[in-house]
């Protein structure tokens, strides 16, 4: 378990150092995760020992939601004042993910094979 965060960790501190040399609008974990993701890919598969703890992050997953949950009620007057512009981002980027969605799904249901 140690290796994996350890493995977890320096992709994340990667993708950082990645970020800020190249000053990148993108944050430097998700830099991170699409390295990591492109070294499992030419390996081939995920480790065991990486699996087993990416299930158990997983498995408690809602936790990380948390601090996300204290920070909105921290700053709940900032929010207030914007709450037009927080509604139309949240529909307009809800529409936006379901209409990808649906055009991802088209194009795998034409390429899957019927029996």
């Amino acid at each position: 378990m140690i290796r994996a965060f350890a493995l977890l960790l320096l992709f994340q501190l990667i993708g950082e150092i990645v970020a800020r040399t190249f000053v990148l609008p993108i944050p430097g974990p998700v830099i991170g995760m699409l390295l990591l993701v492109g070294v499992l890919l030419a390996s081939g598969g995920v480790p065991d020992f990486l699996q087993r703890t990416a299930e158990g992050l997983l498995a408690h997953l809602s936790l990380l939601f948390v601090p996300a949950g204290v920070g909105v009620i921290a700053h709940l007057s900032t929010l207030q004042g914007a709450w037009l512009a927080l509604l139309i981002t949240l529909i307009g980027s809800t529409l936006i993910t379901i209409v990808i969605t649906a055009l991802v799904l088209r194009l795998f249901i034409g390429q899957t094979p019927r029996a």
